[in-house]
């Protein structure tokens, strides 16, 4: 059990939460938790290899540790909601016009870490400065464990819902079902193979290995492997062969974006998979909660090139040979076969049936589902 699973911060109980029966980098803790005055992240860049922690004392650390790839994936969103507590600590007993504004320049620095995420990022953000506003109306003079709260509700929020849609996920399987993911899926990883264990789904996974982090091989596989799944990891060149050869029931995959008209903004390498699963018949189905943003939207983030010449800090190239390195790609609508949601699967022509729901739970906080 990490060090941090000892926290004081008032929470829960374990055994109330969702992240029940989850991998280590699932538990709450493990990814990114303030206490004291300090936001510790789970360094992902290292693990499993090596187990740290980076400890943040500004805002503005949190930041850079998020621009930095210390998390990824949902990660982030839970930093931020964490960076906006410790930044409330910061001026706590300050009048309440210097508070705002001291969540407020720490909102636009977390927001704006990653920029092909900021605007999922201004809704954890702007989540917390409604509250710290509610919060000073109530005459609280320190609002960073207010702060603390509203970052842990959204965690359980999300929990619970990416249970569902992992339920939902599973519906799809046979009883004995191997399927292919790419980078790593954050919470529905976790939450897809505990309701096929639940289920009695014999469950194999692929996963590829995400270059130049290697997520797939040391986030998705370790926690597949922690939760007693049959897990291989294969390198990024090798799904079309994995497809050809092998039976593959299901491509799935999360992501950083779900647009309004049906595209999908996820890790890099996630087109190709999808383009090889539909020339071999296999269906892709993304999981998560579609945005309201159009594709029109997004920017790409361009990421330091040299990441591409090396592996795990190791140089592979003569020092004139130049790298590429976008983040993501953008697969089309008409490669995905469905989007798996709490709500139900819909198609990517549909989503609006989803967006337009008035079932009432998208808060600031409840649609941040990657």
């Amino acid at each position: 059990m990490s060090e941090l699973t000892q926290s004081k911060t008032s929470a829960p109980d374990k055994q109330k939460r969702h992240d029940y029966d989850l991998g280590f980098l699932l538990s709450y803790e493990n990814i990114a938790w303030y206490e004291d005055g300090v936001v510790r992240i789970l360094d992902r860049r290292i693990y499993p290899t090596q187990v740290q922690f980076v400890e943040c004392r500004t805002p503005e650390e949190v930041a850079d540790a998020i621009a930095a790839m210390v998390t990824q994936s949902a990660g982030p969103y839970t930093a931020a909601g964490m960076g906006m507590a410790l930044a409330a600590y910061h001026v706590r007993g300050q009048s309440d016009a210097r508070q705002l504004q001291a969540l407020e320049e720490a909102a636009e620095r977390l927001s704006t870490a990653r920029p092909t995420t900021e605007s999922r990022m201004r809704r954890v953000t702007g989540g917390a400065l409604i509250a710290a506003k509610a919060a000073f109306d109530r005459g609280e003079s320190d609002v960073s464990q207010t702060l603390f709260e509203v970052a842990f509700d959204s965690l359980e929020r999300r929990y619970e819902r990416m249970s569902r849609v992992g339920e939902n996920l599973i519906s799809l399987l046979p009883d004995r079902a191997t399927i292919m993911t790419n980078c790593f899926g954050e919470t529905i990883v976790g939450t897809m193979i505990r309701a096929a264990q639940e289920k009695g789904i014999d469950l194999k996974l692929y996963c590829p290995e995400t270059r130049p982090y290697f997520q797939g091989a040391r986030l998705t596989a370790s926690v597949a492997a922690e939760m007693g799944a049959d897990v291989t990891v294969i390198t990024d060149n090798m799904p079309a062969e994995v497809m050809s050869r092998h039976h593959i029931d299901l491509f799935t995959t999360a992501a950083d974006a779900i647009t309004s008209d049906g595209y999908v903004v996820n890790k890099i390498g996630t087109l190709q998979i999808a383009i090889v699963a539909k020339y071999y018949g296999i269906p892709y189905f993304v999981t998560g909660i579609p945005d309201t943003v159009s594709i029109q939207d997004i920017s790409i983030e361009q990421r330091d090139p040299d990441f591409v010449l090396e592996a795990r800090g190791v140089r592979n190239t003569k020092p004139e040979v130049k790298g590429y390195y976008p983040s993501f790609d953008i697969t089309p609508p008409h490669l995905v076969s469905g989007v798996v949601t709490d709500r139900g699967i819909l198609t990517p022509y549909t989503l609006s049936d989803y967006i337009h729901s008035d079932e009432g739970e998208d808060d600031y906080y409840g649609g941040l589902i990657i």
